[in-house]
């Protein structure tokens, strides 16, 4: 339903509802890569009125920060610096950009061979195992802080009713941060110092081959994601949004806004299932109400306060956070085989998850001449080509 019938007044508060559900996770993720939170929020913003635009405006999707590329983009930055990555980062617009062609072309069958669950399952888990030290590290700067965010985050998804389920990131990262108020732990210089109205940090790319080719392999993930969240989201809104404005429509909506996010400094952008969890409960499904969420986050962005409020949290406070939602990441990878079948049973299945699994945990690098491609990258690579290669048989494994 369109929800004509809501009020302007209605619909803003609405839209600021959806934009704390997606506040926590669309924050967290530059904080863990070294970038301005108050840069994410703006690209959030921003692509999402960019992708609204591409859709002709008919599609209810909030893109926030995405995880998928928080291993990633820690290890682009150590190996070519910051603005190479974020070539890297812009780069992964160009995978959305082929994908949209490919579906315009061949439809979504061709998507669905090239990337199966016994490929997409295994490469979800690993970007959560491959962040599960950055996590426990983190958090044992102060086991105090961890266990009261990560108590919090689990309490709020289990027993919370209503929007408050939806934000257990926010809910756990709030209670952690007064916590460590309390116990003094916490420098609010920086808030007292910082500027109401400050633009964002916004940084310039620079053009870096291997920085993209070691990030555009994990755009593998995402995209099929945004297949997913697509046909979730029609089911909400009771529009086929698969056939109008059409899924390559939508790719491409998703492209573009992670090439503003790299050339601006941003992290990439992905659809939220948050938001259309929040929809689901407020039963409002106007993308109007979305871009009043989008534009929130703009406004956000540049209110120095803000920034300067989140650059204080402390690492504890987050990394308890991360225990939960890594391990989360990565039960999501078995979930994804589970819901679709994949038989591991089948020679053939174990040979490809469990190639992609070693290269990945273990750290595999190809090196041709003075480019590399290391990690999750090179792990979804080598799924891809093991899928395609390695013919279907109905072999079973000889308990």
């Amino acid at each position: 339903m369109e929800n004509k019938h809501l009020t302007p007044l209605y619909k803003t508060v609405v839209g600021v509802q959806f934009l704390f559900v997606a506040f926590g996770a669309t924050v967290l993720v530059p904080l863990l890569v070294g970038l301005d939170p108050s840069t994410a929020l703006f690209t959030a913003g921003i692509g999402t009125l960019i992708f609204h635009l591409v859709t002709k405006g008919i599609v209810p999707v909030f893109l926030g920060s995405s995880f998928a590329f928080i291993a990633p983009i820690v290890k682009a930055t150590e190996l070519y610096g910051l603005a190479g990555t974020l070539s890297g980062i812009a780069a992964v617009g160009v995978v959305y950009f082929l994908m949209s062609a490919l579906v315009k072309w061949q439809g979504v069958k061709l998507i669905k061979r090239l990337f199966p669950p016994v490929v997409i399952g295994p490469v979800i888990m690993l970007i959560g195992l491959s962040l599960a030290g950055t996590g426990v590290n983190m958090a044992q700067e102060d086991w105090l802080l961890a266990v009261i965010s990560l108590t919090t985050a689990i309490v709020v998804s289990l027993f919370a009713k209503g929007l408050l389920k939806l934000i257990p990131i926010f809910a756990g990262i709030i209670v952690g941060y007064i916590a460590a108020m309390l116990l003094g732990r916490v420098d609010l210089t920086g808030i007292a110092e910082a500027a109401w109205f400050s633009l964002p940090r916004f940084e310039k790319p620079e053009f870096s081959w291997g920085a993209i080719l070691f990030m555009i392999p994990v755009a593998i993930a995402p995209v099929i994601e945004h297949v997913g969240d697509i046909y979730t989201v029609s089911q909400v809104a009771g529009k086929d949004f698969v056939k109008k404005p059409g899924l390559h429509r939508t790719m491409l909506g998703d492209g573009l806004a992670c090439i503003v996010a790299g050339i601006i400094g941003g992290p990439p952008v992905t659809t939220y299932s948050e938001v259309t969890g929040a929809m689901i409960l407020t039963k409002v499904t106007d993308p109007a109400v979305i871009r009043i969420a989008a534009v929130t986050g703009i406004v956000f962005s540049m209110i120095g306060k803000v920034s300067a409020f989140l650059k204080s949290i402390p690492g504890a406070v987050l990394g308890g956070i991360m225990l939960l939602l890594f391990g989360m990441i990565a039960a999501t990878g078995i979930n994804n085989m589970i819901t679709n079948k994949t038989d591991m049973s089948n020679t053939r299945n174990l040979i490809i998850v469990s190639l992609i699994l070693t290269t990945g945990i273990g750290g595999a690098v190809l090196q041709i001449g003075n480019i590399s491609m290391t990690g999750i990258g090179l792990s979804a690579l080598i799924g891809v080509i093991l899928n395609l290669i390695i013919p279907q048989d109905k072999e079973k494994v000889v308990s």
